[in-house]
């Protein structure tokens, strides 16, 4: 099983599926929504997500037809999810545990921030400098 939780940890959530592949999604709505580059999502069937703290839970239809879910506590974006889909779009920053899942892919690279370059190879640190 798969766990995760927003930050004041009042929205918590198990899958007990598969986590789909991992899709890095440079639109102007995740990053505005996230406050940062991109928004690293994977696909999770409806029934595998068992939600506790829905009370918690704050919408926002970022366009139509999807609504982005987030903790009304702390902000925590969790998950979203488009008008008759069996799925929901995880926000992976939500995730506890590995999701083990594969990277596929950077999307609506298009809309990317100026400042990021997906491709620049920058020193690592296990911790802040």
């Amino acid at each position: 099983m798969i766990s995760g939780s927003c930050l004041c940890g009042k929205v918590k959530y198990d899958i007990t599926g598969k986590v789909g592949d991992i899709i890095h999604c440079h639109c102007r709505t995740c990053r505005k929504a996230h406050g940062a580059a991109f928004s690293s999502v994977a696909r999770v069937d409806d029934n595998d997500f068992n939600l506790q703290g829905a009370e918690h839970l704050n919408s926002f239809e970022s366009s139509p037809g999807k609504s982005r879910f987030f903790c009304s506590c702390c902000g925590t974006q969790v998950y979203a999810k488009r008008e008759n889909t069996p799925f929901i779009i995880l926000r992976l920053g939500s995730l506890d545990d590995d999701p083990q899942s594969q990277e596929r892919s950077h999307i609506w690279v298009s809309d990317k921030a100026s400042w990021y370059d997906i491709n620049k190879e920058l020193p690592v640190y296990e911790e802040y400098e």
